[in-house]
């Protein structure tokens, strides 16, 4: 790897520096040691940070994903809670078996806590832990896989003696003595684990002695004792909540009813209220729900972390990837906030951060102030993402939405009377007109809150709760008082569209992510396999990549531009969906009045979702009346609207 200092190439390019390899029998080093360094060697275009950006002084590096592994490297006020649970489980190993759940949402920290457990427990005379990551299988092969982790703790003496011991056993006798000669050979831990796995599993009725022959060889393994002299195998099992629900359920089987012995705790990992029957598991039965209830005997639900914790958790990833220097305090305190104190959601964007700054050409070419520019406008994509959409997309049909955002705001101030600060000049009597809202006759509060109101239903959803977010005001005019934002906006429009979700990414509801092996592992394979989908937009390269996600699902997708066109493709045969945008060729009501005409006609009485770039509560209210299953401009609420339909009953 060349020098930092290197000379620059004239065309410039990315350069990776990676970091030393550690032993392979130890945990990967925290950040920043484990991280890789993002280097750019090319063209300098700007002058002072701008140059330190642009050269890769600055030293951007991306942040890892790893948990946490000890109660010194925590941040977030993790680590005595770890030691109080860990405490907790050293006090109860006589009240063994036991399962206990470490219950959080995603990214929260789960593992982290977790491993901070192991750190403390490992500590402990008489005191092993084993890891079972359930996502790392499937269905069945999760029961085998949590089974044969906890016997590989084992040693080999006890191992040769159950194998001998079921030789002479009712129904594992036969299948145990296929396996005994093994006893005596050169095999290690894991080819006595496999051995002993198929003896247990021979046959139905091997599988009914198998509970008591797993507590006899705990037994010899941890015999009963006096205090904290017993041994104690502690089961750590994550990610139980990311796993499809024949999985879930073989976990459990093997934890409530193989595993349920003295000797051995189970802390497992997972989000409940994924695992409820509204959750992943929203097809289980009554008596499938009461096991679940009876797997876990306690849960701890770990708290979100303290504000201060947060905003110094976001100043040490900030440092850790380089970008210190472009998170003001206000910024800081933005990503704490909108980050919900989640993690992962915080490492994400920071990482994003990164990548925007070293990547993506615009900022090169930007000139003074792209790295501000660039980090304001990430912050907008990431944790406003329904309004970066708009301003981004072709749904501000009253000119740019941040500028009709800003002068909303001045106005709302004139009509409700608010104390001026320094809201600038504005035309109220435009401004309303142009909403198509007559202005108020006179000075009356009550008129002027009522245009107000009928402005608002106008405007695009959320913008009055927007208006009083700080946070989202600071950041708007801190984008806006930039030097070229409005080329900046132009800019934006022309790149591709931005993600169709925020900060904890999405897959299509029904689908679950990438398997280890990079393979697609899916709920139900398919969700929307054979639904008829009709899409009329006027402009259909805009909803490509929207299509192509219902086509991915399984949907039979047909985009057509207008009504006429959509009543040809019901002549050929029924829909079971029309998706339908709302203005088209200068109409700002084309979609609702197509949708009403074809309902009146007989031609389509099926679920409809509008999907347009400019939801308003006007509109809404539209969509309401004429039935519809929802309207949206977000790609991840149109993928569940869509599933909702393909659950329907057929028509």
């Amino acid at each position: 790897m060349p020098h930092r200092n290197a000379p620059l190439t004239e065309s410039g390019r990315l350069r990776v520096d990676h970091p030393p390899p550690h032993a392979p029998d130890s945990h990967p080093p925290q950040l920043p040691h484990c991280e890789e360094r993002l280097r750019w060697e090319g063209p300098v275009p700007a002058r002072g940070e701008e140059r330190a950006v642009a050269s890769g002084e600055l030293g951007f590096s991306l942040l890892n994903d790893e948990p946490v592994p000890a109660v010194d490297a925590d941040l977030l006020g993790a680590g005595g809670v770890a030691q109080e649970l860990a405490a907790l489980l050293l006090a109860s190993r006589q009240a063994t078996p036991f399962t206990l759940a470490v219950d959080a949402g995603w990214g929260m920290g789960k593992s982290s806590l977790m491993r901070m457990m192991d750190a403390e427990l490992t500590r402990a005379e008489g005191v092993h832990t084993v890891w079972y990551n359930a996502w790392t299988s499937t269905g069945a092969d999760a029961l085998e896989g949590l089974i044969k982790s906890v016997l590989t703790r084992f040693d080999r003496r006890l191992l040769r003696r159950a194998l001998a011991r079921l030789a002479g056993q009712g129904a594992l006798a036969r299948a145990a003595r296929a396996s005994s000669v093994l006893a005596a050979g050169p095999f290690g831990v894991a080819g006595l684990v496999d051995q002993l796995w198929r003896s247990l599993s021979a046959s139905p009725e091997a599988r009914n002695e198998m509970r008591e022959a797993l507590r006899d060889l705990t037994q010899e393994w941890s015999p009963p004792g006096p205090g904290d002299s017993r041994r104690l195998l502690v089961v750590f099992v994550d990610d139980l909540d990311r796993c499809a629900e024949e999985t879930v359920l073989a976990v459990c089987e093997a934890v409530k009813v193989y595993l349920d012995v003295p000797g051995l705790a189970f802390v497992v990992g997972c989000d409940r209220t994924a695992l409820a029957p509204g959750g992943l598991l929203r097809e289980l039965s009554p008596a499938g729900t009461a096991f679940m209830e009876k797997i876990f005997q306690t849960s701890y639900r770990v708290p979100a972390p303290a504000n201060r914790e947060v905003r110094a958790f976001v100043r040490h990833c900030a440092r850790q990837s380089g970008i210190h220097s472009l998170l003001n305090a206000d910024l800081v305190s933005l990503v704490a906030a909108r980050s919900e104190g989640n993690p992962r959601r915080i490492k994400r964007l920071i990482n994003g951060l990164v990548l925007e700054m070293r990547l993506n050409p615009l900022w090169q070419d930007f000139g003074p102030r792209a790295a501000d520019a660039a980090v304001r406008t990430l912050l907008l994509q990431t944790l406003y993402p329904g309004f970066y959409r708009m301003l981004a997309g072709p749904g501000a049909v009253h000119g740019d939405v941040l500028a009709e955002f800003r002068t909303y705001r001045r106005v709302r101030r004139v009509l409700l009377r608010l104390p001026e600060g320094s809201p600038g000049e504005v035309d109220v009597a435009r401004f309303l007109t142009e909403h198509e809202v007559p202005p108020p006759a006179g000075d009356d509060p009550a008129e002027s809150a009522a245009a107000l109101e009928r402005l608002e239903a106008q405007l695009p959803s959320g913008f009055p709760e927007l208006a009083v977010d700080q946070d989202f005001t600071s950041l708007v005019e801190d984008l806006m008082d930039l030097p070229r934002a409005g080329e900046l906006i132009r800019l934006l429009r022309r790149q591709a569209p931005p993600p169709s979700s925020g900060l904890g990414g999405g897959h299509f509801p029904g689908h679950l992510p990438h398997g280890p092996e990079g393979e697609e592992r899916t709920a139900r394979d398919a969700p929307l396999a054979g639904l008829r989908v009709l899409w009329i937009d006027d402009n259909p390269s805009s909803v490509e990549g929207e299509a192509l996600e219902l086509r991915r699902a399984g949907a039979l997708v047909a985009v057509v531009r207008n009504r006429a066109e959509a009543m040809m493709h019901l002549a050929a045969g029924p829909r079971d969906l029309l998706v339908s945008d709302i203005t088209r060729d200068g109409d700002k009501e084309a979609g609702f009045l197509d949708v009403a005409r074809l309902r009146e006609d007989g031609h389509y009485t099926g679920p409809v979702i509008f999907y347009t770039g400019r939801v308003t509560p006007w509109r809404e209210a539209r969509a309401a009346a004429l039935g519809a299953l929802g309207i949206t401009a977000d790609p991840d609420v149109l993928q569940r609207l869509a599933l909702a339909a393909g659950r329907r009953p057929t028509r």
